[in-house]
């Protein structure tokens, strides 16, 4: 055991975490090997007990049960062939407008968003869906790229979120009301994508071509509003089901994940996609994924637990308080930093590490817990999108492959990140958007 300055262990910890990081360690080692390092220098011995407690603790949560079912939904939704039809019907209706291809990926982002809450089912089923489609078409490339990726990420916003279920585990709120009080924010920034393409496509035209007069023809007007109605009825199927369930009282959300799962396998039969080879490929792909979060969350509140022993937290918190910036100040300070660690870090690993941390800051500071939360869940929209970690340019790089340079797809996402700005700002000056629809739950 060593005695050291809290201060000085603090330093060394985000230290070698982020060289870790660099040296493309993956993060639930990283976390978790850093936690043994330094608990065992505080502690001794001792630190493995602490280990022990916080991961048979992570593992009797019945909260987190949600969220291996709500990616067994996802990759059943995957396979289902939901998106494909609703993405078919939206390119068609939307598709006289400028732009309207990269439209209908927002929209359909949007709709799957709520179906799915995973970023890499999102991003991969409409980068693999539309970004062809956008070539043939002569889109700009990087337009596509940052349609897809920023549309993509929207599955960790707009529940039901795997992302929103962790944050509600570690602040001790309702899920059922971040759920609600997130609708209106993610609907809020996928209109301000919606906007951003239009004005673009507006004045530059070339970089979002309508559909040509012959494509268009082949499908009447009334037959595009008929496959829209089709093809919205099983994804709104699929989110009555989830969320109606979970705003009316009938089920909790760890309930409703199933009911999710089960209504995405039926989707799976009736869309004539159901094989005992699919329900293999899918069941592995889950628990694939499954394993990889539990990892990263293991390893997370390892290191939160020595962090936060050692005074980490304090140290932290006097540093961000001791800036002197007031009120808004330090929120925005709070947010600075967790865009920061988005462009290293996992969302799960800033969620466990600042939580501790900024949430007693926000509600000292006055801050609706609700609010603050949601916020932060906004902003970390940006850590899949951050370069040079953000896990959707990953996922669209290697669906682009060489038609995509590194630098096109860091460059593409710049107006989207700005426009998650944009988002907070609004949520800023009218908290009402997100304070009032969670009041409705208790």
């Amino acid at each position: 055991m060593i005695e050291l300055d809290p201060v000085l262990l603090t330093i060394l910890m985000f230290g070698g975490l982020i060289i870790g990081l660099l040296m493309g360690h993956p993060l639930a080692f990283v976390l978790g090997g850093l936690a043994v390092i330094f608990g065992y220098i505080s502690w001794g011995p001792t630190a493995f007990l602490l280990f022990g407690n916080r991961i048979i603790g992570l593992l009797d949560n019945f909260i987190l049960i949600a969220v291996p079912m709500f990616i067994l939904m996802a990759n059943l939704l995957m396979k289902s062939g939901v998106a494909d039809k609703l993405f078919d019907s939206m390119r068609y209706l939307m598709g006289p407008l400028r732009g309207g291809v990269a439209l209908a990926v927002v929209v359909v982002s949007t709709i799957f968003a709520a179906c799915t809450g995973v970023v890499g089912a999102s991003v991969v089923s409409m980068g693999l869906l539309a970004f062809p489609l956008m070539n043939k078409y002569g889109y700009d490339k990087r337009l596509s790229c940052g349609t897809i990726c920023a549309g993509g990420t929207l599955g960790i916003l707009i529940p039901p979120s795997i992302m929103l279920i962790v944050m509600a585990d570690n602040s001790g709120l309702s899920v059922g009301r971040l759920f609600i009080g997130s609708i209106v924010p993610g609907l809020i920034l996928s209109v301000l994508y919606i906007i951003y393409i239009l004005v673009l496509c507006f004045f530059r035209p070339e970089l979002g071509p309508p559909l040509a007069l012959e494509e268009r023809q082949k499908v009447p007007i009334g037959a595009r509003l008929k496959m829209a109605c089709i093809s919205f009825l099983p994804p709104l199927f699929l989110i009555g089901g989830v969320l109606g369930s979970i705003f009316t009282g009938v089920a909790t959300p760890t309930e409703a994940s199933g009911v999710g799962a089960f209504l995405a396998l039926l989707l799976t039969v009736i869309y004539g996609r159901f094989s005992l080879s699919m329900l293999k490929e899918v069941t592995f792909s889950t628990a694939k994924t499954v394993s990889m979060v539990m990892l990263i969350l293991v390893g997370a509140t390892c290191f939160t637990g020595v962090f936060m022993g050692v005074g980490g937290g304090k140290v932290l918190s006097e540093f961000i308080l001791g800036l002197g910036f007031g009120k808004w100040g330090t929120f925005w300070a709070m947010l600075c930093i967790i865009i920061v660690l988005g462009a290293f870090i996992d969302w799960i690993g800033i969620v466990y590490i600042t939580f501790p941390i900024f949430l007693p800051i926000a509600i000292g500071l006055g801050f609706d817990p609700i609010w603050f939360v949601v916020v932060v869940a906004v902003c970390l929209q940006t850590s899949f999108l951050s370069p040079p970690f953000g896990y959707a340019l990953f996922y669209m790089k290697g669906i682009a492959g060489a038609e995509l340079t590194t630098v096109d797809i860091y460059r593409s996402i710049v107006p989207f990140l700005i426009l998650i700005v944009v988002c907070i700002a609004i949520l800023m000056v009218f908290p009402q958007l997100i304070t009032v629809p969670a009041g409705i739950i208790r």
